[in-house]
Order: structure tokens, then sequence, then C-alpha cells
């Protein structure tokens, strides 16, 4: 009997371990709890220049990398949902991370200094990379993120991208935010949104009115789901009109994303 005790003992902790798993993890926060953006909410757009907290809307989307927790809690003292802009579909060479993205999957410039389109096929690459970036949205305290580049399959990337691929990714980005308890949205891709639409929290778009394109936006509206939308060349008197009556969340900015605004 004695020596049956070690076996005994042995076995109990192999039960244990294939009932308990490998211990605690925490718990990503439940998709009731995720924030969800409704329509026509106002918001600020900004990637350059020093950080106004003081424009009056309840949203502020700024760069996820250059700006700290604190800024983040700042914005939530005063009121504001915070969302966490990030380049996910194309590579930067002035990000802290940069030198991990490995040359295999560095593409063609897409058209912004430093930037190259990336092989989003290759998701076992990517996949981890991305997934440390949601981390450090998440740690600083950001309500959701923006991904930007997302579109790469209909641009001159280098690689033979497709749509199946470009599916793929981004539905593995919104799941990787949603695993984070981020929102996340789905930036231009028009072509895509019936099949995206239940994996993304809102739409964030550049010059749909210029394009004659915003009538594409409207699932997500019909959805309960907001549409953050600037426009750059064109004057307010020219696009506001149809925003309202699509109830996008619409404003002008200047291709720098500094403070200006001029909504709605």
């Amino acid at each position: 009997m004695r020596r049956l005790l070690p076996l005994l003992a042995g076995l109990l902790l192999l039960v244990t371990a294939c009932t308990t798993g490998p211990g605690p993890t925490p718990d990503p926060k439940p998709a009731e709890d995720r924030w969800r953006p409704k329509p026509g909410l106002a918001w600020q757009w900004q990637l350059s220049g020093r950080l106004d907290p003081t424009v009056d809307v309840p949203v502020y989307d700024i760069d996820g990398f250059d700006h700290p927790a604190s800024t983040v809690k700042d914005l939530h003292a005063r009121g504001r949902k915070v969302i966490c802009y990030l380049s996910t579909g194309a590579w930067e060479d002035f990000r802290p991370d940069a030198a991990r993205f490995p040359k295999s999957v560095l593409g063609e410039g897409n058209g912004w200094e430093g930037e190259r389109w990336l092989d989003i096929r290759r998701t076992d690459v990517l996949g981890p990379l991305m997934a440390k970036r949601l981390d450090m949205c998440r740690d600083k305290g950001f309500d959701a993120v923006e991904p930007d580049n997302m579109d790469g399959y209909r641009n001159r990337t280098g690689f033979p991208l497709t749509a199946a691929d470009q599916l793929r990714y981004n539905r593995l980005i919104a799941r990787l935010a949603h695993d984070r308890g981020l929102a996340v949205g789905l930036k231009n891709d028009l072509d895509q949104i019936p099949r995206l639409l239940p994996d993304f929290d809102f739409a964030v778009n550049e010059q749909c009115a210029e394009y004659d394109e915003c009538g594409r936006l409207a699932p997500f509206v019909a959805a309960g789901k907001a549409v953050f939308h600037v426009e750059y060349e064109l004057d307010t008197r020219a696009f506001c009109p149809q925003a309202r009556k699509l109830g996008l969340s619409s404003m002008l900015k200047k291709y720098e994303l500094g403070v200006w605004r001029k909504p709605c």
C-alpha cells in the first residue's frame, strides 16, 4: 500500500491539473461591458501636434504610441471615451517596435514617409506583434482601437493579397481587440462592410463624400454603430447635409490631423 501512495498522489495531481488548467488568467471584459459608440457622437481626431484635451466632444481618437496612460486618464476625467490609433496593416519605421518586424513581411510604400504595407497573410508573425500593440492600448486604459491600413488588398502592396486574406486579417484584429475588452473600428474597407459588420463596433472613414461612397456606410448606422467620418478637400456645406441625413459623425480636418476641426 505504501508503494501505491506516490502513484495515487501523482494521479490526484494529474486530475487536478486537467480540471483546473494551468492557473488563473485574467478574463477579458465581458462583451456587454465593452463600449459601443452610437451613431451621431461628436469626436475629435488628433494625431499630430500638442494634444488639446479641451475640445467639447465625447470621443477622442489619438495615437496609441505617442500618449501615456496619464493622458487617457485625464481625458476620461473630462468625460471622454478614448480611441487608440494604431497602424495594423502597414509598418512604420518610427515606432519603438519597428525592429521586431522581419523584412519578409515588409512590402511597398503606402504613400506616407517611413511606411510600408505588411504581408497580412503572415498572421503567424503579425498576430503576436499586433497582440502586443493591443496590450499596450488596453494597459493604457483606452476604450477602443482604430486599426489603420485595413484595406491593403486593394492597393499595390508588393504581395498578392486577396479579399479573403483581408477578411481573415481584419477579423483577427477585431478578435484580438475584443479579447482585451476594447471596442474596434473598421477603417475604410467599404467593399467588405457587409461581411465585416458583425465583427466591428464602429467605423472610421476618410473622404466618403468626396468619392460619393457615404451611403455604403449606412449598415453601420442601421445596426446602431457609430460612423466617425472626416473630409479633407470639401467644404462642410458640400457634405454635412448628407452626413446628417445618414447619421454620420462628420467633420472637416486638415491632412496632418492636428487640433483644428470644423464639425457638421
